[in-house]
């Protein structure tokens, strides 16, 4: 079993290991430019498991920020039935795509 981490970034957790590219909430970062993740939830190699209460202290994710970018639309549509209330609205958030180097 492959070495693999559970990081916490933008409010929300992933399962990473090292080669992973991961979409994540918008980092203050440069493309091209590093970024560490220290709020790592899990570390697990093989057998052997650490589990943090919340956090592991001293263990820490890498990664390489690959692009910063926005996703495609989403359309949020509200509707009203028989009052003729409607009201279309697109929106695209912005992420940073991140490739993991080192746990």
């Amino acid at each position: 079993m492959a070495k693999f981490s559970v990081i916490t970034t933008g409010g929300k957790q992933y399962k990473v290991s090292v080669g992973d590219k991961i979409k994540v909430e918008k980092l203050e970062a440069p493309a091209g430019g590093n970024v560490s993740f220290e709020k790592v939830l899990l570390v697990a190699d093989g057998e052997k498991v650490e589990v943090g209460t919340p956090y592991l202290s001293g263990a820490k994710v890498e990664a390489s920020v690959v692009r910063q970018a926005r996703e495609r639309k989403k359309i949020v549509f509200r509707y009203h039935s028989k009052t003729r209330y409607r009201k279309k609205k697109g929106h695209r958030q912005h992420f940073t795509e991140v490739s993991i180097t080192k746990i």
